[in-house]
């Protein structure tokens, strides 16, 4: 750490100006070949100021303790964790195999790149999750007249089809909740529930079973609530940095699948490719993400993400004495 701060402290008075330490974040902000990415000024900015916090226009060496422990060290290298999402053979060849949905993508190709991944990449963690639903779950079209409709339900029981919204009273107690309908599917215990037998698995796995109330249908590893968007959207929700990695996902609607890989840019995550992943984990490179819209280069979002989480943070606590509280 110290070495670190001497080496940007060019004018040696012990402290960080915003002109050093944008120096610094650019030495950070690197492709594997060494080759420094571009950062907007107005990131710079930012970034700084969230580790000013006592707002005297310089980082003194505490505030940059903090910074080099909880900021610069997980950017070079990060914990990573590994959410292998639904790889379920009901999702491939089985009930809902989504070659039969809209987009009539092909479930199996997720298989090579997921195992890729996991030969040569060292995860911290790794998470496989499986819809794993009761034989009277409430997403299935099948069990559409177990349940109380409300009010505002528009389609009835014997006309409904798979994608329909139905709209449920599942407690009896007046409140709507919107369901669309699927095939039976992944029910807990059978083959369709199995994960694919192509699929590597790791040698210490975290197995994370959802769907398993009957009333409440669940497409996010992280909360009983479309699978891998929903994983990525509550992940980054929930403050960490999140990758999509694109040829390893397969989608039901393309319309939704474009959604959700603008959803997870917009909130800075990042869509990467699966040759991107080594790197990226090992934390050799810290690349900028293209916009889909444009096409530009935007900021090397994963190292600005955690700097906002800290922010948040820092927010919480009281500021020292003097000093303005961050917000």
């Amino acid at each position: 750490m110290d070495t670190c701060f001497k080496a940007f402290d060019k004018d040696e008075d012990g402290f960080l100006n915003q002109s050093e330490f944008s120096a610094l974040c650019r030495a950070l902000f690197r492709n594997e070949c060494g080759k420094p990415y571009h950062i907007e000024p107005t990131m710079l900015t930012k970034i700084f100021q969230i580790f000013d916090t006592n707002k005297d226009n310089v980082i003194d060496k505490d505030e940059f303790r903090f910074c080099w422990q909880r900021w610069i060290k997980q950017v070079v290298r990060p914990v990573t964790a590994l959410l292998v999402v639904d790889v379920q053979n009901d999702f491939i060849s089985g009930s809902l195999a989504i070659i039969n949905c809209p987009a009539q993508h092909r479930g199996e190709e997720v298989i090579p790149p997921i195992n890729k991944m996991l030969e040569e990449v060292k995860f911290d963690t790794v998470v496989y999750t499986l819809d794993w639903h009761t034989t009277d779950h409430v997403s299935f079209l099948d069990n559409v007249t177990l349940r109380t409709l409300h009010e505002t339900n528009k389609v009835s029981p014997e006309d409904a089809k798979v994608y329909d919204v139905i709209v449920f009273d599942v407690h009896r107690n007046g409140v709507p909740m919107e369901q669309k309908m699927w095939p039976r599917h992944c029910v807990q215990g059978t083959w369709g529930s199995q994960l694919h037998q192509d699929l590597k698995m790791h040698e210490d796995p975290i197995l994370i079973y959802k769907g398993t109330d009957p009333d409440v249908d669940s497409y996010s590893a992280f909360w009983d609530n479309k699978v891998s968007s929903a994983t990525a959207k509550h992940a980054i929700e929930a403050g960490y940095r999140t990758l999509v990695v694109d040829d390893a996902c397969r989608g039901v609607c393309a319309d939704d699948i474009c959604s959700s890989k603008e959803q997870v840019l917009s909130t800075y995550g990042m869509v990467i490719k699966t040759s991107q992943v080594k790197s990226l984990a090992s934390g050799r490179d810290r690349p900028p993400v293209k916009s889909l819209a444009s096409g530009r280069d935007r900021p090397p979002v994963l190292g600005y993400k955690l700097a906002l989480e800290l922010s948040k943070e820092l927010a919480s606590k009281p500021p020292p004495p003097g000093a303005t509280k961050l917000v």
